[in-house]
This record gives C-alpha cells, sequence and structure tokens, in this order.
C-alpha cells in the first residue's frame, strides 16, 4: 500500500479516536480495471476477528464465493451494494475481494476504509475523497454521520485508582536513582511498589505503564518486546545474528540498530510484510539503486497472529507517563510527571499497516551487556527485540485516547 496522504491520515485518525474498528483497501489500477482486489493479510485478520469471513475456511472457486450486503457512502449518498469474497481457481486461490459499483465512486490508488456494522453488513467509504470529520461535524444529516455516530463507543474507563496514586506526586521533583534510559520507568514502578519483572503482562492491575523524558520529541513510544520465531527462522537465535551481522562495539561483538520496512539499515537487513504467509520478515537485502533492493538472505520471522496478541495483551490498557528533567546541584538526574495519555484497545488492523509504512520499526539490541540495576553487574547476552511506534503515529493505533495535565 502506498504512504498515507495528510488528508488520509486525518479520516484515520478521527475513525480510531471514535474507537471506530476498520480495515484499508486501496485499489490499483489494474485492479479497477479488472474487478479484482487482493485480500490483504490486516483486511483477512479485520473480518475473521469481526466474524465476517474466514478466507483460511473458503474452498476455491466461483460455487464458494460468499456475498455480503454492502453500502458505499459519500457525503450525499447510500449506495445499496454488494461485496463477493472468494478464492479463484488460479494463482494458489489467493484470497479475493471486489465491491459491486466501486468504479462509480473512486479512482486508481484511491484508499478506502472498510467497516464492519455487523457480520452481515459492510460499509465503504473513500478515504481519499470523503471529508469524515466535515460530514461528522455539520448539522445538514448524511449517510457517513449517521454511520459513525451509529458506532462511535463514548466509554469512559478511567482509571481513577492508578491515576490518583500518580496524582500524589503532582508537583514533586524525583530522583531517578539509576543512570539508563529506563530510569524513570523503574522510579515509577517503585514509586507504585510494583515488583522488576520481565513479565510480558501489564504493569498495574491489567494497566500498563510507559514512561518517557518530554525533551525528546523525536521519541518513539515502546510498545512490546518480542524475538522473532526462532523455530521457524532461518537463524535460530539472535546469537547466530550477532555472528552473521554483528560488529565490535566495547570489546563485545553486538547488534545494534533499528529495522524498518521502507529502507535497509547500515547493515543491509530490512523488515519485511509477507502478507500472502501472514509473516514478518527480517531479510539482507542488496541496494541496487535509489529505493531499489532486492533479498539477499533470510534472517528470521515472527508469526503476525503472534504479534497482534503481544500488542492485545500488553496495552489492553495503558498510561504514557511523560515527565520533565533536570539535573540537580549534585548531578542526579530527577523527573516531574507533566502528563498522561491513557489509552485502550488497540486496532489490531491498525498494526500491519503501520509496520508497512515504516511507523513501527524494531529495534534489534543483540549480544550486549546485560545490566542489574541493583548489584551494578554487566554480563554478556542481554537480548532485547522492541517493537517501537513514532509518537506522531500513535494516534492511528489507539482509539478514543484522555490525557491528565499535572
Amino acid at each position: 500500500m502506498r504512504p498515507f496522504t495528510p488528508f488520509e491520515k486525518r479520516n484515520m485518525e478521527y475513525l480510531v479516536n471514535k474507537n471506530i474498528k476498520f480495515t484499508q483497501v486501496q485499489i490499483t489500477r489494474t485492479g479497477l480495471k479488472k474487478s479484482i482486489m487482493d485480500a490483504t493479510a490486516p483486511m483477512r485478520a479485520y473480518f475473521k476477528e469481526n466474524d465476517i469471513h474466514d478466507y483460511a475456511l473458503q474452498k476455491k472457486g466461483q460455487d464458494n464465493k460468499v456475498i455480503i450486503h454492502t453500502h458505499i457512502l459519500t457525503e450525499f449518498k447510500d449506495i445499496d451494494t454488494r461485496t463477493s469474497l472468494y478464492r479463484p481457481e488460479t494463482k494458489d486461490g489467493d484470497p479475493r475481494i471486489w465491491v459491486y459499483k466501486l468504479k462509480e465512486t473512486t479512482d486508481a490508488d484511491d484508499i478506502h476504509a472498510i467497516i464492519a456494522l455487523n457480520p452481515e453488513e459492510l460499509y465503504v467509504i473513500n478515504l481519499t475523497k470523503v471529508d469524515i470529520i466535515k460530514c461528522c461535524e455539520t448539522s445538514i444529516a448524511n449517510p457517513v454521520q449517521y454511520l459513525i455516530l451509529l458506532l462511535s463507543d463514548n466509554a469512559d474507563r478511567i482509571s481513577e485508582e492508578l491515576l490518583g496514586k500518580l496524582m500524589e506526586f503532582q508537583g514533586m521533583w524525583i530522583d531517578t536513582g539509576l543512570k539508563a534510559d529506563t530510569a524513570i520507568g523503574r522510579q515509577v514502578e517503585s514509586l507504585l511498589e510494583i515488583d522488576m519483572n520481565d513479565s510480558t503482562l501489564p504493569d498495574y492491575k491489567g494497566v500498563e505503564l510507559k514512561s518517557f523524558r518530554a525533551k525528546r520529541p523525536n521519541i518513539k513510544k515502546n510498545l512490546f518486546c518480542k524475538v522473532p520465531d526462532w523455530d521457524i527462522s532461518k537463524l535460530k537465535s539472535g546469537t547466530e545474528i550477532v555472528a552473521k551481522y554483528g560488529y565490535l562495539s566495547g570489546g563485545i561483538k553486538s547488534y545494534r540498530n533499528t529495522l524498518s520496512c521502507k529502507f535497509p539499515n547500515s547493515q543491509n537487513l530490512r523488515l519485511n510484510m509477507n502478507y500472502p504467509s501472514d509473516l514478518l520478515e527480517i531479510e539482507e537485502d542488496k541496494v541496487i539503486g535509489p529505493d531499489l533492493f532486492r533479498k539477499v538472505a533470510d534472517v528470521a520471522v515472527w508469526r503476525l497472529q503472534t504479534l497482534h496478541k503481544c500488542l492485545l495483551l500488553k496495552h489492553h490498557e495503558t498510561f504514557w507517563i511523560e515527565a520533565d528533567t533536570r539535573i540537580d546541584e549534585f548531578g542526579r538526574e530527577q523527573f516531574r510527571f507533566n502528563k498522561i495519555e491513557h489509552t485502550r484497545d488497540p486496532i489490531v488492523s491498525q498494526f500491519d499497516i503501520l509496520l508497512e509504512q515504516s511507523m513501527i520499526t524494531v529495534d534489534l539490541l543483540l549480544g550486549r551487556p546485560k545490566f542489574n540495576p541493583v548489584s551494578g553487574e554487566k554480563k554478556k547476552g542481554g537480548d532485547a527485540v522492541s517493537f517501537k511506534i513514532k509518537k506522531n503515529a500513535a494516534g492511528l493505533l489507539f482509539p478514543n485516547s484522555v490525557t491528565y495535565y499535572f
């Protein structure tokens, strides 16, 4: 899928903030001409999670085609039509989708949102052309406005207990007690009497805590940590990746770099979304021209389903804690709460798209010294693989956030 325009991104952020779950599809020139579109992995996941359709259970051929009642919405019209979901006999039965009458309202490369009202009814809105915010905020009734009002979830589940505990430290400067990127997060856990651990579960009674320094405007927010699925990977451990692609740092061979889908990094490693196989891949690429590269070798992979589960488990509800910092007269770093953004229930179908758009990236920290904050001991083997999202892209993943200012 091509990069989103500011107009399209604004439309999607509005839907996300209204807690409306949706999937996207780009209509290519060839697809528009042939009346055919690929059902991508994010779309298939959305259909399955919303009990609309499971392509994995569908047999090939026209006799097994599934038809769903559909509405194409514009600012003024509700076009009643149908959507077909099928797997052709040719091309290994790759999942396909087509919305009848779509040619009446779209041009090549337009991106559309597909929204399920229920398992038997779909709505399609052209994100490239339709101004969703204008439709919803006008006093003139229209089809888009009606759908958004119908689907909006205004439930407000504020974690009063946790917020109350943090508000007790309002205006206070607190010693970090540790020189590390994670120092503030560790100290917040200590203030809340949370035992330090490496659990994949949320920190405080189901609420995940993520702390970061306000002075870092381009900071990426850490979503979760998850090593590749070694059982289906070419290289079977972080040690093997370091052996092949690592370099000496501080006398220790390690690998520390960021991976994205957009371009290979300095070690020629890049992420690739393998939608047909529902995998996120690390591959070695060779650059053959400006913005052109080809795969040289497979490195490691994650199952997308595994990553979706990590996201939902870790961020069912999250407090993103932003802190001001200063250095006191003794050279110690101190922090003070600035604001907290409260999010819940990320939209899983957006996760894959944001990876593809390089708004979500992966940090590989392999073969680095492991630091014990209690004893100060360092030893080899502190591997970490972190999925991070750009700060300005979080609104596309997390719906209906609430911000508290200190």
